[in-house]
């Protein structure tokens, strides 16, 4: 019998309409790293904040024995003093404070009934260290990159003497370079003694770290794989995640796109008033009628810059040379609804921030983009509204009791699929992904790739932004790959490859 640093025994979690946990079980080994996978909406989120206590005691069934004692968390503190602690992938830090304030935020150093601040700082470095971070503890958390503000969260967890720490998607928005830092620094803290359980889609990440993966699938606890004990396969983790074999996770297209250029941009140029300094330069490019482009580049190389200042150019750059033409026609977007009611649709990758309501429902969020098709004399024609909800809701798989979910309620896979199906209602000629299977699991990352097809084969155009090389090179007719704001070369899906991509990418103007 194994040394468990945690158990969850017969956990059941139910929220209206929906039975989130059913009789889970969950093991964790002293010192150990063990993941936890599943779709969007297995339950994975659900169990860690029944763990965590952000779901208390009495509103769950079940019994959490954790270093053998069986616990009743009524609030986050409960578990913290316990030696537990979560990090989600919304950082909780304040960005205005310092490092060294947040580190302590909730568990301040204290000389009587002030706070040591001098103490703070010397401690607070000691844990920087901890997690390799060498910056200025009294740099202000706003100034600090992703993958760095996530290495403050886990200094900060460190200095609550964590036990186990709970990491829920953690590198779902850092770079390449920043999720192998932090991998490395979960395999540091496990030497240290520290049982970590982490919450992750990437499954070339899970299997490089993992000592034991548990997969659940609606809900239910579905198996766990000891891959200490023999190599674990994506291949074996996907078909206990989605029940089925998924042989090729980019669906082949039957239908080839036209020659007929639907939309181009020419010499387009961009300054950011912000950042005082031009963001774009003389970027071309063109899209064929029913083409998945794909366009790549490192962070920060303005992939996301060209996407919004050709969207109607909502963040106020200046555009300084250059033009766009649709179906051969010169165009020309103040403002996004502009851009909406010439054919183009921008799908952010911020999906809670920029892409959707979270306080709305599902038609809500789904009628918004084209609102004057729905309106009959002076008002909205609410069943047509919903007809269209339910239309787009089974045709592309929104898992939900009804069209009157709160989006906010959804998973990340379902409220992608809200902000897809907002879009298709528009009806664009173009279509912009940014982003589009970020933060979601590799079953619905099918089924997305396959409404792509879906639509380009039926004329539509994609642009596909995306850090996840194997995702573009998959998905892709042609790519464009960009770097320091510029274009660095286009390649057809043929002669493509990782590294010439990644040749191109790190090429300086």
């Amino acid at each position: 019998m194994g040394d468990y640093i945690l158990e969850m025994k017969n956990i059941v979690k139910q929220f209206p309409g929906v039975r989130a946990l059913d009789n889970v079980n969950f093991q964790v080994e002293r010192g150990e790293i063990h993941c936890l996978v599943g779709e969007n909406g297995a339950g994975k989120s659900t169990l860690m904040k029944v763990l965590s206590g952000v779901y208390p005691f009495a509103t769950y069934e079940g019994d959490i024995v954790y270093n053998n004692e069986i616990q009743r968390f009524k609030t986050i503190a409960d578990s913290e003093e316990k030696g537990i602690a979560i990090i989600y992938q919304e950082l909780a830090l304040v960005p205005e404070l310092s490092v060294y304030e947040n580190i302590f935020f909730g568990h301040e150093i204290k000389k009587g009934k002030t706070i040591d601040w001098n103490e703070t700082i010397v401690q607070s470095k000691k844990y920087l260290e901890k997690v390799r971070l060498h910056i200025d503890p009294s740099t202000k958390v706003k100034e600090l990159g992703v993958g760095n503000q996530q290495l403050v969260e886990i200094a900060k967890a460190l200095s609550k003497n964590v036990k186990l720490l709970i990491l829920d998607e953690p590198t779902a928005s850092l770079n390449e370079d920043d999720s192998q830092n932090l991998l490395q620094l979960i395999l540091e803290l496990k030497k240290q003694g520290v049982t970590c359980i982490m919450i992750s889609h990437k499954l070339k990440e899970i299997i490089a770290i993992a000592d034991t993966i548990t997969v659940l699938r609606d809900g239910a606890t579905i198996c766990s794989l000891d891959a200490r004990e023999k190599q674990v396969t994506e291949a074996e983790i996907i078909k206990n995640m989605v029940g089925r074999e998924i042989d090729n996770i980019y669906p082949k297209r039957t239908k080839k796109c036209s020659d007929d250029i639907c939309f181009s941009i020419k010499d387009w140029s961009v300054f950011d008033p912000g950042k005082g300094r031009e963001i774009l330069h003389k970027v071309c490019m063109n899209v064929k009628k029913g083409e998945i482009v794909g366009l790549q580049g490192l962070m920060g190389a303005g992939r996301t810059e060209l996407a919004m200042s050709i969207f109607g150019n909502p963040n106020g750059y200046k555009i300084t040379s250059g033009s766009i033409a649709l179906n051969g026609k010169e165009v020309s977007f103040s403002k996004p609804k502009d851009a909406i009611q010439s054919g183009v649709a921008y799908v952010s990758e911020d999906r809670k921030g920029n892409g959707l309501v979270l306080i709305q429902d599902i038609k809500y969020n789904i009628s918004i983009s084209n609102l004057e098709s729905l309106v009959k004399g002076l008002v909205i024609n609410e069943n047509e509204e919903i007809n269209v909800a339910n239309e787009y809701k089974d045709s592309i798989n929104i898992k939900a009791p009804s069209v009157e979910q709160k989006v906010g309620n959804l998973s990340g896979g379902n409220q992608q699929k809200v902000q897809l199906a907002k879009w298709m209602f528009a009806k664009p000629t173009v279509l912009i992904l940014d982003e589009p299977t970020r933060g979601i699991d590799v079953g619905a990352k099918f089924e997305i790739y396959t409404l792509m097809n879906r639509l380009v084969e039926a004329g539509m155009s994609i642009i596909m932004i995306s850090s996840e090389l194997p995702e573009v090179l998959g998905m892709s007719d042609r790519l464009y790959v960009m770097s320091e704001g510029t274009i660095m070369g286009e390649l057809s899906a043929n002669e493509a490859n990782e590294q010439k991509v990644m040749e191109m990418a790190v090429r300086t103007v």
